[in-house]
Order: structure tokens, then sequence, then C-alpha cells
């Protein structure tokens, strides 16, 4: 198993050279310099105006590494169709509220001249139709602006300019691609801004974004760039390789024989080739779902097929437990059968009822129930940090878990340390036995870490788009 951490070299006051991978800019502050633009409170870098006045003649997606100023750029080109008709709107959409409450109050910090309006679910239908009446510039999530596009409470006809931020999102039946179309149908001279660190590696995924967004021109950076490399930061990247527990293997088999038996039915059916656990994974069992989804459309008098689609369903659950067991731990295994046994108000699936049932899974779960052993990822995250605490006392530090579960256990273990004081940041969606995070309280946390009344963030993917997360000297990726 493997567990990654990187450390900042250097501070921004003395701009350092970067050697590698883009994504990990979310965690630093970006200081702007360059040419001073009239009636802003900002002083672009070069790059910034140069993408601004391109994206200002067409309609352009800008890919950029995250903490490098893609807002800048969309509110240098927010203010300069805001010196033209005074009539036209400008509409900024972000895809969740925290992102939404952080874009306005930039932009009414640097456009100090023009309201800027928010538009959420939060408010009232009838209000949201005022605010849009009454407002030049509104930030929204995309969610609202199609509910009330559809309802024909809002029109897009006197819009001149939409940004969409994290455009990757911008595929499928996303509320994106909804408003693109009806912008396309509503407005004349339309343009669009579409703003992204991460369009995918996929040609066809980011023509798709592309064609979604009416996109015309793409302005892409990378760390490698001359105009960009003066305000990247060096980062130290370091592999941590960690042995599993020897307590580890006899469940791990229970599973694989488990597991084994499932892949027999798939197998004799014809669905796949081998029945080893170890040359099956989740994609080739997520496909496997799909031929048999097919073969039961075209024949469902096959009783063999329903038979299938059970196992596969089963072989899905037993290797996300078996990569719970080798990623994360007994902990979150063991919370993963219990999620298993109450799913559906305690009304389970044929599937969780024959998972519960079969001997080798319940001699699993009893098996890790007498472990006195966690996961070695946290001891070696504990130590990792305590390094860096040691080394500089007031450091700033975050921890990403996949796994809500995960970070609440990374949580508590960082909690028993002196000078260690950790705080848990997670998404808004509540379960039975964790409560999420509202937005105000979300926004409340970030502040805190960085008033320095906390110095370890343990986070999921929840702080990974977009968030303004503060300048951290260290960062660990548990998975």
């Amino acid at each position: 198993m493997f567990l990654a951490h990187f450390m900042r070299k250097s501070f921004f006051r003395h701009p350092p050279k970067y050697k590698k991978t883009s994504h990990l800019f979310l965690f630093f502050v970006v200081s702007i310099s360059g040419k001073t633009v009239k009636h802003l409170n900002v002083q672009p870098r070069e790059y910034q105006l140069e993408i601004s006045l391109s994206a200002y003649k067409k309609n352009t997606l800008v890919v950029l590494p995250t903490g490098l100023g893609k807002t800048v750029i969309a509110l240098l080109v927010i203010s300069k169709k805001l010196g033209g008709n005074q009539k036209d709107k400008i509409l900024f959409l972000a895809p969740t509220k925290p992102l939404v409450v952080q874009h306005s109050s930039f932009l009414r910090e640097n456009l100090k001249n023009n309201p800027v309006a928010v538009l959420t679910g939060e408010i009232k239908p009838a209000q949201r139709e005022e605010i849009w009446s009454k407002n030049q510039v509104i930030v929204a999530t995309p969610q609202i602006v199609e509910n009330d596009l559809l309802s024909k409470k809002l029109s897009l006809k006197n819009v001149s300019l939409i940004v969409f931020d994290e455009a990757h999102h911008a595929i499928g039946n996303y509320p994106y691609v909804f408003i693109s179309q009806m912008y396309k149908i509503q407005r004349d001279n339309k343009l669009v801004l579409a703003l992204t660190a991460s369009p995918g590696g996929d040609p066809e995924k980011i023509l798709t974004i592309c064609r979604n967004l009416l996109v015309e021109n793409i302005e892409i950076r990378t760390e490698h760039d001359p105009d960009i490399k003066p305000y990247t930061q060096e980062l130290e990247i370091t592999w941590k390789k960690i042995r599993l527990p020897m307590e580890f293997s006899m469940t791990t088999q229970l599973l694989r024989k488990a597991l084994w038996r499932r892949l027999e039915v798939l197998k004799k059916t014809g669905i796949i080739e081998t029945s080893s656990p170890l040359k099956i994974n989740k994609k080739t069992l997520l496909e496997t779902q799909e031929k048999i989804q097919k073969k039961i459309r075209s024949n469902n008098q096959n009783p063999g097929l329903f038979q299938a689609a059970a196992a596969q369903s089963e072989a899905m659950k037993i290797t996300h437990a078996l990569e719970l067991l080798q990623t994360q731990g007994v902990k979150t295994l063991l919370n993963y059968f219990q999620k298993i046994k109450k799913e559906n108000n305690g009304k389970t699936s044929r599937s969780n009822k024959n998972l519960l049932r079969d001997n080798d899974i319940r001699a699993a779960i009893n098996s890790l129930k007498t472990f006195n052993v966690e996961h070695p990822k946290l001891s070696e995250t504990v130590k990792i940090i305590k390094q860096q605490l040691k080394t500089k006392k007031n450091s700033k530090i975050i921890v990403f878990t996949h796994y809500r579960d995960t970070s609440l256990i990374v949580t508590k273990q960082l909690e028993k340390e002196p000078g260690v004081k950790p705080l848990r940041f997670i998404g808004q969606t509540s379960t039975n036995t964790d409560k999420g995070l509202t937005q105000k309280e979300q926004n409340r946390l970030i502040e805190k870490f960085k008033k320095n009344k906390f110095n370890v963030l343990v986070a999921t993917s929840v702080a990974e788009e977009g968030l303004d997360i503060p300048t951290v000297d260290l960062v660990v990726f548990y998975e």
C-alpha cells in the first residue's frame, strides 16, 4: 500500500520553480503581481491579461493549474463586459454553494461599483426572480438556474457572458449542458468563459465539454510554460511504501474465496474468461454488469442470467470490501459490513442477504472483530505529521482521505497527539451516524484553519474542488 505526501520547499515571497503535478496547486494562496487594471483591486499577471483578452473575443475554455488565478481571468473579462451595455447581465456559475459564496465575495471585493447577487436553493423562487431582475452580476449554482429556466422565471436573453466554473462537469445531464443549450437558443451575441484545472485525460471527453459549452477557443497553460513558472511552487514529493499486517492475510483469503465462488458463476455463464480474484477488478465487473443487462434485455427467459446478475452484484461488494481492508483498515471495513446490514432501513437486498449468510464472509467479519491492529498507514500518517510539527512548530497540514469513515478515524487518532490540533472537513450530506457540514460550517472551519486555531485539516474530496484553502506546508494523501 502507498501513502504520498509533499512539502513546500520555500515561501511565495521567494518565487520558486516547480517540478511536477499541476493538481497539487490547490494548497497555495497566490499573491498577484504585474500590471494594474483600471477600476479593479487586483494586479493581473501577464498570462492572466493575455488569456482574458483572448477570452473576451471568443467562447473560451481556460485550462490552468489550481491556484494560478482562473477567477482573476474571469474578473477581467467580466469587468470589460460591464463597461459595455449596462442592461446586459453577467452570470457566474459554480457547482457548489461554498464556491458560489467564495466567488461572490471575490467579485464584490473587486467590483466596487457593481452589486453582486447570489442565487442558491436557500432562496425562494419568488425572491430569486426579483434578485435576477434587479441585479447585473449574479453568481449561482447551476441547478437553480436550470430550474428557473425550465419554469420560465428567468431568461438568458440579456446575459452577455456566462462563466462556467469547474467546466469539466459539463457532460451528460449536468445542468451546465442544459443552460448552455438555452443560452444558444435565447441569445445571439453570446460569450462563454469555461474554467477548469482538470479537463480530464480523455480527448473525447474534452471535445464533448467544448461542444456542450459552445467553446471555440482553448487557452491552456501548464507549470512548464515560461509565463507560469515564476508563480509556481517547488514541491518535494515522497511515496511511502507500507507493508500490510500479517493479521490481514487470513481475512483477505476468506474474502477472496467468497469472491471466487461468484466469479465461477460468471465464468460458467460465459460472461468472463477467468474466475481468479487476482485478475478481476472493479472495472471488469462494471463491464460485466453491462454485458449481463444487455443479454437479459435480449433473452429474459434464461434464468442463468439472473443468477449471473446476482453474482456480479455480490462480487462488486466483496471487491469493495477487499479494497477497504487493503487501503483503509479494520474499522472502515467493519463499518461497511454494518451498513450492509442496515441498508434500506433494515430491509436488505437479496445480494446483501446472500453475503451475510456466506460462511466465508461471516468468518471474515468475526476475524476482524478480534483484531487489535489498524492499518499501518494510520501510524505512519501520525509520524509524518509529528515530524513536520517538530521541524516547524507553526506548520499547516492537510490530510486527504477518500472515505468519510477514514477521515473520522484519522482525526480521532491525531487528537491523541500533543501539539496536534486536527479539524475534520467533510461534505454537506448527512447519514444516520455522521452529520454533514452546512455551507456556513464549512466556511467557518476554513476560517479557523486560516487563523491557526487548528493546524491539521483532515478532509475528504469536498476540499479538492476550488475552495479557498490557505497556504500549507505539508499535504498527506492517505490513499
